[in-house]
């Protein structure tokens, strides 16, 4: 009797829960949003994020909140996603925030600086020490909302027809490098150029720059650099961990419903979670067939580490003393960095230099 009890006041419970779910799905309103980014579609792992999110939140909702993910140009060209988020010409967008630093150099801080967090480190300086709250403040000025949707994790240095044995190397260097880290080479004579991702390999082919970087083994390989250049060099210390955003028009987003934005917070997410997981499962054996293809890998010398972490110091002073948001923001995450760096080195740094060492030859 007691199971027959149980089964039945659980089914009523459960009727009656569906019950009230069906018409809360119901009044919500009809929404369609366009997402436009940064990526052309080949890029399956950045522009992934956009159609991760469109999915779940269309799933949850019935249908009734839709995002359509574009690719870079199918609406406004990929380095202008965030100006079509600002005018509202679209909901939202995908993209690396750098890309803007035009507009500001404050918007290099949601994205990546040279010798600044790591990709583990930026989510939490994100989510648990109030980089979120600070960078959507700033955003405020852009009637941008930003929340954090995935991380390349430390990217490699990039591609280059001749090799970099010396600091002297750079100087003259035309180089396709996004973000602030163009603002450090500067310092040392190399000219950096901003280029879309789909646009990089023509230009690198047709001598229109001597050297790139994009993000990693994976990418790379399917952007066909190393078909054009052999040297291929590490660490990408402008990019220790970086990390894409979606940006929403602040109208449109206090716009939405809470449940809404609830549902497009959780999916983002999850796309954050799974853009850099798609890179550490596919970057292994890209590089292996990158190597097999007869690239030449190779580690920036540390002269040359030195004089680039010399250049990136006196170009953040400079921004420091004259911008009072760039200021703010970058002690934030300095102090941040300072700390994680103390706690890296007792346990993470230890464990992964062993298992390195220890790791079975060939």
């Amino acid at each position: 009797m007691k199971r027959r009890e149980f089964l039945k006041t659980a089914g009523a419970g459960l009727a009656a829960s569906t019950a009230v779910a069906a018409p809360a799905i119901a009044s919500m309103p009809e929404l369609k949003w366009r997402c436009t980014t940064s990526w052309p579609k080949s890029l399956d792992v950045p522009f992934s994020a956009s159609e991760t999110i469109s999915k779940y939140v269309a799933e949850a909702t019935d249908n009734k909140f839709q995002i359509q993910a574009f690719a870079g140009g199918e609406i406004v060209p990929a380095l202008q996603a965030v100006d079509a988020v600002t005018n509202a010409t679209v909901e939202m967008c995908h993209t690396a925030a750098y890309y803007f630093i035009g507009k500001d150099p404050t918007f290099a801080l949601y994205c990546s600086v040279p010798f600044g967090l790591n990709s583990r480190q930026q989510n939490a300086w994100f989510q648990d020490h109030g980089g979120q709250d600070l960078l959507n403040e700033f955003g405020k000025k852009h009637k941008l909302y930003g929340i954090a949707g995935g991380n390349t994790g430390t990217q490699m240095g990039g591609w280059f027809r001749k090799e970099i044995n010396t600091v002297d190397d750079l100087n003259g260097l035309k180089m396709r490098i996004g973000g602030w880290a163009g603002k450090t080479l500067s310092k040392l004579g190399t000219v950096p150029q901003q280029i879309a991702g789909g646009d990089i390999y023509p230009a690198l082919e047709k001598g229109v720059i001597d050297a790139t970087e994009w993000v990693g083994p994976y990418d790379d390989e399917k952007l066909g650099f190393y078909k054009v250049a052999k040297y291929y060099y590490y660490p990408g210390w402008w990019e220790g961990g970086t990390a894409l955003h979606f940006y929403i028009n602040t109208d449109k987003w206090e716009a939405l419903p809470k449940a809404y934005k609830s549902l497009l917070t959780i999916a983002c997410g999850y796309a954050n979670m799974d853009v850099q997981a798609r890179y550490d499962a596919r970057n292994p054996q890209a590089i292996k067939r990158l190597v097999a293809n007869g690239t030449q890998l190779r580690p920036f010398s540390q002269a040359v580490m030195e004089a680039c972490l010399k250049a990136s110091n006196e170009v953040n002073a400079e921004t420091s003393a004259t911008n009072p948001d760039f200021k703010k923001i970058l002690d934030s995450q300095t102090e941040f960095r300072n700390d994680g760096n103390l706690w890296w080195q007792v346990a993470e740094y230890s464990f992964e230099t062993f298992m390195i060492r220890t790791r079975p030859k060939g």
